[in-house]
């Protein structure tokens, strides 16, 4: 008969056994040290963090200096078009169903023409006069025409997009 002798000195008859339990523990310690280690250094860059920020909160205000220069002319150059023939194009940029249309009547009572109506691609923030290039003289005086502080070249729209119209009027809130 053949059979094998039974090993005195194994303590553990069923190796894959515990070669797989061996290997879990090895895990689960690996997983613990992990989660230890990335708490720590999360808490030491969170700290980081804090103080950089409180830093920042608490440093001073970097002053503007302010240049004081003798009176000259602004490098903006007047407008070269009459308000009866500077066009501008209304555009509704707070999404209320008509402002473009009560918009464009204000614009026309000051004298200019009225290149086209419509909305806005999104909602903005505050009004804007927009301008192609050449016509920025029209603009910053339409500006002060409608009390609109924000009189900017293009941006968003291409010239050609415009049509006639030399100016934009965006609506806000």
């Amino acid at each position: 008969m053949d059979h094998p002798l039974p090993a005195p000195d194994a303590l553990v008859r069923p190796w894959r056994t515990a070669a797989y339990v061996a290997g879990a523990v090895a895990l689960v310690e690996l997983l613990l040290l992990l989660v230890i280690g990335g708490g720590r250094l999360a808490a030491a860059v969170s700290d980081r963090v804090q103080l950089a920020a409180k830093e920042r909160v608490l440093a001073p205000a970097p002053r503007a200096e302010k240049k004081v220069s003798p009176r000259r002319r602004s490098a903006t150059p007047a407008a070269a078009l009459p308000r009866g023939k500077t066009v501008v194009l209304v555009l509704n940029g707070n999404g209320r169903t008509g402002a473009a249309a009560a918009a464009a009547s204000r614009v026309s009572a000051r004298g200019y023409r009225i290149g086209a109506v419509g909305n806005a691609p999104e909602v903005v923030p505050r009004s804007i006069v927009m301008f192609k290039p050449g016509f920025a003289g029209e603009a910053r005086r339409l500006g002060r025409d409608l009390g609109v502080r924000l009189v900017a070249p293009l941006d968003g729209m291409r010239p050609a997009a415009l049509g006639r119209a030399h100016v934009v009027f965006v609506l806000g809130p």
